[in-house]
């Protein structure tokens, strides 16, 4: 919801793109583990730091 707010409506998504080789479509993937995994620890990093008080 705030990422429409800031970019007046339109929501950014993460999509297939269009990619040129079997390697920059892995690299892609790779990144997009990456950001999520990322994504996972700031939320548990969150939840600790709520339940510790």
């Amino acid at each position: 919801m705030s990422s429409a707010q800031t970019n007046n409506g339109t929501v950014n998504h993460r999509g297939s793109g269009n990619h040129n080789s079997d390697s920059e479509k892995e690299i892609a993937r790779l990144e997009k583990e990456l950001k999520d995994s990322k994504d996972a620890l700031d939320i548990l990093k969150k939840a600790i730091s709520i339940l510790n008080n």
